[in-house]
């Protein structure tokens, strides 16, 4: 039985196949693999991911992410930190440490999932809209809560594909701090198409679009001590209201979007609705990227120091790999990508 009828305007699901779950990743083939290989010419390596316990607290996600908490595992009553174990193997000079993390999967540096955003549409044409994802994917059914004690199986669309794919291939940086200043700008397809234009990037099928916005040097300097305030009105934010900028993600065949900022795209454009039809969404970029083409997002990414080498360099592309843990069914996922230039 099809997973759906209908599919919204301007999805390109059932493109990969009926059952597929790594969306656009899909055209990153070896051949363009190959060409992200090439991009490596001085053989330096930039770790892009903030510190796990960035960005400190909870006020980013207005309380909806918690910091890590580390742990010692323990054997019995007994901590496993510094632990001898001459009191298990006599004359053993031996000492053992072990620990454990509860993470928040998207609380610092993060892949989004494409489970991570849906929609209620009307998928399979009987009249009633329905919870849906990415390429009909019904939420209870195919994308089911942790909690839900009677899942059989690990929530589908989730994150172990991206992992299983490898997420490496070409990156491509467009510096929009340079461009417009490290204060809180609106950038559709005008200001993006001139900062892509002037930086002389050729942003190719298949690349991952990386934005730096000068966010992540500001969080840096809060020293886990955020203040959402001031966060609000730093760094180029996308305007997914633009549907100009819509329309070239879905006609670049970028494979995904990855910036300093906590949404990629502004977070506080909540009152423009569609004319679709459809509904609105709150996150018309999300919507288009997760929902309708499969487009992985991320997010608070560490990006100032590779902006700045690359800019000194007069490059704005490299070999970018970022794969996420390899859990099934996350939804989002914390990662450390390295950029090779």
């Amino acid at each position: 039985m099809a997973r759906w009828i209908n599919r919204p305007d301007g999805a390109n699901w059932g493109d990969f196949g009926p059952d597929d779950q790594l969306g656009r990743m899909n055209l990153l083939t070896p051949e363009r693999r190959l060409v992200a290989v090439a991009e490596v010419k001085a053989g330096l390596s930039f770790a892009l991911s903030l510190p796990l316990d960035y960005p400190g607290g909870s006020s980013v996600s207005q309380g909806l992410r918690k910091p890590p908490q580390r742990f010692a595992t323990t054997h019995g009553a007994t901590s496993v930190y510094n632990m001898g174990l001459a009191a298990a193997m006599a004359g053993c000079c031996d000492i053992s440490s072990d620990d454990g993390v509860i993470l928040h999967t998207q609380y610092s540096t993060q892949w989004d999932s494409l489970a991570h955003w849906g929609a209620v549409f009307d998928a399979d044409g009987d009249g009633i809209a329905e919870k849906v994802y990415y390429n009909g994917f019904r939420a209870g059914i195919d994308v089911v809560d942790p909690a839900d004690s009677n899942a059989m199986v690990p929530s589908a669309l989730g994150l172990e594909h991206l992992a299983a794919h490898g997420a490496q291939g070409r990156g491509t940086l467009i510096n929009l701090c340079t461009e417009y200043g490290a204060g809180r700008t609106s950038v559709g397809y005008d200001l993006l198409m001139r900062a892509i234009e002037k930086q002389k990037a050729d942003v190719r099928p298949g690349d991952f679009l990386l934005l730096w916005s000068g966010f992540d040097e500001v969080l840096l300097s809060m020293n886990r001590q955020p203040d959402p305030a001031t966060l609000h009105r730093c760094g180029a934010v996308l305007d997914g209201h633009d549907n100009r900028l819509l329309r070239w993600i879905t006609d670049s065949e970028i494979v995904a979007i990855c910036s300093d900022n906590p949404g990629v795209e502004a977070l506080d454009g909540f009152s423009a609705p569609d004319q679709s039809g459809q509904g609105f969404s709150v996150l018309p970029l999300h919507h288009h990227c997760l929902f309708k083409l499969g487009v992985h997002l991320g997010e608070l990414w560490l990006l100032h120091e590779l902006a700045a080498w690359l800019r000194a360099n007069e490059r704005c592309s490299f070999l970018l790999t970022a794969p996420p843990l390899r859990l099934p069914g996350l939804v989002g996922s914390p990662l450390t990508p390295v950029a090779t230039v």
